[in-house]
């Protein structure tokens, strides 16, 4: 279905749509709060938003936040196989946001998409991956001095506009959600952990427990992966690059190893990096027979997919979501989701509830942005969320939960900060 205010598969799917993206917000307090505050103070108004994200519904959501704020907002998608088309057909004609996402989107239509949510000339910008912030300062450069600043949610992204900061040639400031404490606590390890096993376990149908199970990279999202897969009953084993990292596993009771040994005895294999070629060819020749490889980065380069077909003389497709590549040798390896992120691909991403916490920082950081735009300028670099956001959203999510704690009397603020009290 395609004109010039939207471009989706199926119109009919939004009522669909609306009943999921209820259904997600009934698990997001945090921004429910903040879209009730939002709407009686639209602190957005007049400010013209182009997002580059996950069209799921959790960020439908937002996007009814940032309206009921008083934004004028379009959005496309940020990956080609993590839109849910009922909620972009949902987006389109309840919520009135020009959506352009199509599930399976080739990759010229993907970049056509992002050309479309550029074309509304935005002022602040929303990124997951910053392949919008890319393609404004490479192809539409003309449009960079309307711009205030961005957001960017994940970290693949961050690390892209921290080297664009550091050759100087990011143009305006981007605040890193991804960094927030409420969001690397929640997004990436206890999302990312689920979400991840969620789309492994629909793709497969593999009972984990007794499996070995590689997890490539001990982050954020590493950490979380490795902890889940371990609660299944996994023996988990993993690789890294940080000295530090590979320590903090070891001492979190995970073998860890260099992944051309891992690879030989692996029943499963997860990237979960940032980087390319983790999976790479010198991998693929010594991989276990029927190892499930898959991706839990933003972008389909961890996994060296050209190498891996180089080697293979058939492939086939037995279930959903898994392609079966047949080595010369006779060995096969089992790709889930092409290779891009599993957690979105074969299954609906992070819970709602985890979401809640990552667009509440979004939401609060773009109103950030504005206000600030609207006065002093911000250094063209990449900003940590605002403490104060960043603790904000701790708190309501603690009173959503019904969680109280403590506060310090002020003799132990005082203790705090001072020096002078010894033994």
């Amino acid at each position: 279905m395609i004109n010039n205010n939207y471009d989706i598969k199926d119109l009919s799917l939004a009522d669909q749509g609306c009943e999921h993206v209820d259904w997600a917000l009934t698990e997001m307090p945090v921004l429910r709060a903040i879209h009730d505050r939002f709407a009686e103070e639209r602190p957005l108004a007049g400010a013209r938003i182009s997002g580059c994200l996950h069209i799921t519904t959790e960020t439908a959501n937002l996007a009814r936040t940032l309206k009921a704020a008083g934004a004028e907002l379009v959005l496309c998608a940020s990956n080609p196989l993590s839109t849910q088309d009922d909620v972009a057909a949902a987006l389109v004609q309840h919520y009135h946001v020009p959506t352009f996402a199509i599930r399976g989107e080739d990759g010229g239509t993907y970049y056509r998409h992002i050309a479309k949510a550029l074309d509304h000339r935005p002022q602040l910008t929303m990124d997951d991956g910053a392949d919008l912030v890319s393609e404004l300062h490479k192809n539409r450069s003309e449009l960079l001095a309307g711009v205030i600043g961005g957001t960017e949610e994940t970290t693949t992204g961050v690390v892209r506009l921290r080297a664009m900061a550091a050759d100087k040639a990011l143009k305006f400031p981007v605040i890193a959600v991804n960094d927030a404490m409420t969001k690397h606590l929640f997004d990436n390890r206890y999302g990312t952990g689920q979400s991840t096993l969620d789309g492994i376990i629909r793709a497969t149908n593999i009972l984990l427990a007794g499996k070995t199970f590689t997890v490539a990279g001990y982050g954020w999202c590493g950490r979380g992966i490795a902890m889940r897969a371990k609660g299944h009953g996994a023996i988990v084993i993993v690789t890294e690059v940080d000295p530090l990292r590979a320590l903090e596993a070891a001492m979190d009771g995970y073998r860890v190893m260099p992944m051309l040994e891992a690879a030989a005895c692996s029943d499963f294999i997860i990237t979960a990096t940032g980087d390319k070629n983790v999976l790479d060819q010198p991998h693929f020749e010594v991989i276990k027979d029927g190892c499930v490889i898959t991706n839990s980065g933003h972008f389909n380069v961890e996994i060296n997919i050209p190498a891996l077909e180089k080697l293979t003389v058939k492939k086939h497709r037995p279930r959903a979501n898994v392609e079966s590549y047949k080595l010369k040798d006779g060995r096969t390896i089992r790709l889930l989701a092409e290779g891009r992120l599993v957690n979105l691909a074969a299954a609906e991403g992070h819970p709602a509830t985890v979401m809640d916490m990552s667009f509440a920082n979004q939401a609060l950081s773009i109103a950030y942005l504005w206000q600030q735009g609207q006065g002093a300028d911000l250094e063209n670099v990449v900003h940590p969320v605002p403490a104060d956001i960043d603790q904000q959203v701790a708190t309501m999510k603690l009173a959503a939960m019904g969680i109280i704690i403590d506060s310090l009397s002020p003799e132990q603020q005082a203790y705090l900060s001072s020096w002078k009290e010894g033994t």
